[in-house]
């Protein structure tokens, strides 16, 4: 089997078990070398939406301005690959990006005069889709007296760029005491699900081996 048969017949992907989080499928008659390209598709070349720029309005927390926008770039994001492009292939070719490949994000924690931790639930989001998975996430504590403020921009972006783009935590290939079959075990990082991580696998491994194609057939011509 080839890949292209592979894609176009995806009874070839037996659901195990599945839930929420993770799922495991077997892979009957697929060329190791096609299976494990899924794998790590799975794992880093599926895109989602994480921040990318962060502007600190205000800061007097102990965490310095760049430790806490490394802590808003990891929090997971709930990501809707119907509605948004990657930022390279959005018809503004903007840097500043537009409402179809970027989202802002507002985090505002006011003042308080106790100590207390700022959760992923006070990121407010302009649109609702893309928004953190969870919203009990700790991104910072505060004394007394101190506050943040900050507008964050999300997009989309792959896992090969920087790990806060994975869309899986756990991408495994194990064999099976069967010839030619293995299971493919992928868990969600809460962006996508795990069986849209897969699907969109498929496709993305199906893009990337016929522009290879197309290279070769460029180079022999």
């Amino acid at each position: 089997m080839d890949f292209e048969d592979f894609v176009q017949d995806l009874s070839s992907l037996e659901v195990i078990s599945k839930d929420n989080q993770k799922m495991a499928v077997k892979l009957k008659g697929v060329p190791l070398q096609y299976a494990n390209a899924l794998r790590r598709v799975c794992l880093n070349g599926v895109p989602v939406f994480a921040v990318d720029t962060v502007d600190i309005i205000e800061n007097t927390s102990v965490l310095a301005d760049e430790g806490l926008a490394h802590r808003l770039g990891l929090v997971p994001l709930k990501t809707d690959l119907s509605r948004f492009n990657e930022p390279s292939k959005c018809e503004c070719q903007s840097e500043a990006g537009c409402s179809n490949c970027k989202v802002m994000l507002v985090l505002d924690s006011g003042d308080s005069d106790v100590t207390r931790t700022v959760l992923s639930n006070e990121l407010s989001s302009e649109d609702d889709s893309i928004k953190p998975i969870s919203e009990k996430i700790p991104i910072v504590q505060l004394a007394p007296g101190q506050k943040i403020k900050v507008e964050c921009y999300a997009r989309l972006g792959r896992g090969t760029e920087h790990a806060k783009w994975n869309s899986a935590t756990i991408s495994t290939l194990t064999e099976t005491d069967k010839d030619d079959e293995r299971v493919l075990t992928v868990e969600s990082t809460g962006a996508l699900s795990p069986e849209q991580i897969i699907l969109a696998g498929v496709d993305e491994v199906s893009n990337k081996l016929g522009e290879f194609k197309e290279m070769v057939s460029q180079i022999q011509e």
